[in-house]
């Protein structure tokens, strides 16, 4: 085979006398390697740059759910304030300590640095909640400028401040019980605080709209602050007096059904919420229901006379004593006997007041006590409200303890309530801690006694301040009225006569009742040796100081006249 006849390679491809240069890959090939390298590392980078973005935003997330929760948790609250606009809660800002151990350099310093501050928070708990992996932590809420200095001075990695709102009570406990408290998250659970929770103020939490920082509208209160200092302090000083264990102390407007003033001892400061837990600390003008004793003759006596079946012509033998079945119904300071309408109730007698019942009927008292509210829960603004205790069977010996205050337990609220419907003209009007006018009253109110008997009630009430063992509640220029009340207390299902509960009810001016005040003391002792301890000699006395400051503040004219006045009864 000649040479031209033999098959020619490509890298030989080449005219005659061309010299032979290899060659490598094609330009494009190259270009698509280094297109796909780009490729992969920008793949690369953009996952790595991606991972950096989302681990950045779940921290950041993770910090802004945290710091949305406190903005939730400590949401704003209205101002709440007395009739006259004084206030008696308002929210201050404060600071909260926590931190985030992911940022916690060194667990021991922080622990170390933080305790110097706050020992408390010292413990191996706290170490291990900061050694953990978690991105937030509370370690102490509502910080006092002086620690949230020397803490922020420490600079310790890992340890911020947030602020929030607290709720601040100028008054301190003067209207503890009325304006209640709030929990370490500012949410009521107590008094009005909660009371403007459950009206309207949780709802809008919930939703979010209570966050914001600028200040809410105030919630005015009926409550008038400088009635309720007077309450409160009169009734602090009764208590150290007659070293009684407790006591109430309230002023309700008869006509609108208003609470000018309530105070129940011992109280709280509602700024140190631990106090509010204690039990004795309890709400006793509300929360809290009593045996009433001879205060419960007063509606006795209008019960039968509103029946028709008595009158105050009509006389009760009360001179031996009241057997019933193995029950004898006895007289404290009897006059052994008969005795008038207006005598059986200016002497309290027990045997004159359970026959007088039993003249009406126990049908008639059960319903009329029902027609009064005294069987019912009350409802009013504030959550602390107890129900009544009534005998399991109302029957003639149940009504005849009934009749002058034994065998049946309600608050002194309910009791004040029930006495302002015996002495406004006859109607029962619900009572409120929120102002409340006179027209409003109206719609609300029902009329459960004739005004005539309310007029009756409203003479008796001023003769036993006149005549009666109400003497010491006496207050020149304002025609107070009022009943006592001295009940022996319960003690392993027997009555004890050497411990109390003594009260006074009264209303003033009582040509025009406008106002009703209550007193309790309970287990009063004798101001000195020699001298009893029922109620005309301490709650009587108790009430006329308290409606002797009061007067004038609520703008009640003194009546000065003749110092004589004359009181007439046909027996």
């Amino acid at each position: 085979m000649s040479n031209s006849d033999q098959p020619v390679s490509f890298l030989q491809r080449r005219t005659v006398g061309e010299r032979h240069v290899p060659r490598g890959p094609s330009t494009r090939a190259v270009r698509s390697r280094v297109y796909m390298a780009m490729a992969v590392f920008s793949l690369v980078y953009l996952a790595i740059g991606g991972r950096l973005v989302m681990l950045g935003l779940s921290e950041e997330a993770e910090t802004a759910s945290y710091i949305s929760a406190q903005d939730s948790v400590a949401a704003s609250r209205p101002d709440l304030v007395d009739r006259n606009g004084q206030i008696l809660a308002t929210d201050i800002k404060t600071a909260s300590l926590y931190a985030e151990p992911r940022k916690i350099l060194d667990v021991d310093e922080a622990l170390e640095g933080i305790a110097s501050v706050l020992p408390n928070l010292g413990t191996d708990a706290v170490r291990r909640r900061l050694a953990s992996n978690a991105g937030f932590i509370w370690l102490k809420r509502e910080l006092t400028p002086r620690q949230r200095t020397r803490l922020h001075d420490l600079g310790i990695p890992g340890i911020g401040f947030l602020e929030e709102n607290s709720r601040f009570y100028p008054g301190g406990p003067t209207a503890s019980h009325i304006v209640g408290s709030v929990n370490v998250d500012n949410k009521g659970i107590s008094g009005m605080e909660l009371a403007v929770d459950k009206a309207w103020l949780g709802e809008l939490q919930d939703l979010g709209f209570a966050s914001d920082r600028r200040p809410m509208e105030g919630v005015n209160l009926s409550v008038d602050l400088r009635v309720q200092h007077v309450v409160r302090d009169e009734l602090s000083k009764a208590l150290q007096r007659y070293k009684a264990i407790a006591g109430v102390g309230i002023v309700l407007d008869a006509k609108t059904g208003e609470v000018v003033g309530m105070s129940s001892l011992p109280d709280f400061d509602p700024n140190d919420r631990a106090q509010a837990l204690e039990k004795n600390r309890l709400n006793r003008a509300t929360g809290g229901v009593f045996e009433m004793g001879s205060v419960f003759k007063t509606f006795t006596v209008a019960m039968a006379l509103d029946s028709g079946r008595v009158t105050m012509d009509d006389s009760f033998d009360a001179s031996r004593p009241l057997r019933v079945g193995r029950r004898t119904i006895n007289d404290f300071h009897g006059k052994r006997r008969i005795l008038s309408v207006a005598e059986t109730f200016i002497y309290s007698s027990n045997i004159g007041t359970a026959k007088m019942m039993l003249a009406a009927g126990v049908d008639t008292q059960k319903a009329f006590m029902e027609r009064i509210g005294l069987t019912t829960r009350i409802k009013t603004d504030l959550p602390e409200v107890a129900t009544p205790l009534l005998p399991p069977k109302w029957n003639e010996l149940a009504a005849m303890t009934i009749s002058f205050g034994h065998g049946i337990s309600v608050t002194p609220m309910q009791t004040a309530v029930a006495a302002a419907a015996l002495v406004n003209g006859g109607r029962l009007i619900p009572p409120t801690f929120t102002p409340r006018t006179l027209a409003e009253a109206e719609e609300v109110s029902r009329q459960v006694i004739d005004p005539r008997t309310s007029e009756i009630m409203r003479y008796l009430f001023r003769l036993n301040v006149l005549k009666g063992s109400g003497r010491r509640a006496e207050v020149p220029g304002y025609v107070v009225g009022g009943k006592t009340g001295t009940a022996e207390k319960i003690e392993n299902g027997r009555y004890v006569s050497d411990k109390r509960r003594n009260s006074f009810l009264s209303a003033f001016p009582m040509d025009d009742p406008r106002y009703v005040v209550l007193v309790v003391l309970d287990e009063p002792k004798p101001e000195r040796e020699g001298v009893g301890a029922t109620a005309g000699m301490n709650t009587a006395p108790t009430t006329s100081a308290i409606i002797r400051r009061i007067a004038p503040t609520l703008g009640v004219l003194p009546k000065f006249g003749d110092k004589t006045e004359t009181v007439s009864i046909a027996y």
